[in-house]
């Protein structure tokens, strides 16, 4: 998934315009842009939205943000969406892996009494966003079959530290947080999952997203969550390999296949080693070459 795309559960109109955005995901979101009092229309309108679309062949991939498991409103919001058949949904201020396991254990639960397969649902973590979630990053490697990347956000956790703000007055993130994005990093890595960079939020800067996105990619995220459809674009195009980067993929690939058992090869006078040849086949595995 390259855009990952957020609108409010009871956005209405919102939500077929993030559903045409080009969007690879849409996030139907029950926590942060929801306030307490409308909580249950919301998850109604999930519901709802969930059925209509879910059974579309043509769509994006559908996840739900549900509610922390520390708010107490997290088996509600799972007791209201999972009949709807959500392809994700996206756990946030996860804080390591033995919390995977017990949502993982909720949505099992659910899977039976709605008649879906076990393991169906799966699990996106918000794994660094609390200073807790920050020293837990590396405990999600195998714990479970659901999770299939990790992400991180600068806000709550900029909040948990009583900071004045997280971006400097250029747009870049400051120390701590880019302390916090690299844990997140290296945790997915360790994990063996894919890397999703967190919002832009200034989301009438595209060119700041632009660049910010670029350097994502170039550190090794494999996607992005985004705020507003305009985002979408951009965040596409720029985790999206090129015909020459993955004609480039093709060559490492090929050389290292005509020498078997080298530790190097050369490829029009450079040298390129193993290393060189993880990052080219998961590049062509990422694009389906």
């Amino acid at each position: 998934m390259r855009s990952l795309l957020f609108v409010p559960a009871d956005g209405g109109s919102k939500l077929a315009k993030a559903m045409a955005s080009g969007a690879d995901a849409v996030i139907v979101d029950l926590e942060d842009s929801i306030t307490p009092e409308r909580k249950p229309q919301a998850r109604a309108a999930a519901l709802e939205f969930l059925k209509s679309e879910s059974a579309k062949a043509q769509r994006p991939r559908l996840l739900v943000r549900i509610n922390g498991l520390d708010t107490g409103m997290t088996d509600a919001d799972l007791d209201a969406i999972v009949a709807g058949k959500p392809d994700a949904v996206v756990f946030p201020k996860a804080e390591g892996g033995s919390t995977v396991v017990h949502l993982d254990a909720k949505l099992t639960a659910r899977e039976a009494i709605a008649g879906l397969p076990e393991g169906s649902i799966k699990i996106l973590a918000q794994a660094v966003e609390s200073a807790a979630g920050l020293f837990a990053a590396g405990t999600y490697r195998d714990v479970s079959r659901r999770l299939i990347g990790m992400t991180w956000g600068p806000e709550d956790l900029s909040a948990e530290l009583g900071a004045e703000a997280n971006r400097d007055e250029h747009g870049n993130l400051t120390e701590p947080y880019r302390l916090a994005r690299n844990i997140c990093l290296y945790g997915a890595a360790a994990a063996k999952l894919p890397a999703i960079e967190t919002i832009y939020a200034d989301f009438r800067n595209l060119e700041g997203l632009r660049r910010d996105t670029d350097e994502a990619r170039r550190d090794g995220f494999t996607g992005r969550l985004a705020i507003h459809p305009a985002q979408v674009a951009v965040i596409n195009e720029a985790f999206t390999p090129s015909p020459e980067q993955i004609a480039k993929a093709k060559m490492v690939v090929a050389a290292f296949a005509a020498k078997p058992g080298a530790g190097a090869v050369g490829i029009d006078g450079k040298m390129f080693d193993r290393p060189h040849l993880v990052r080219a086949q998961n590049l062509l595995a990422r694009t389906g070459n």
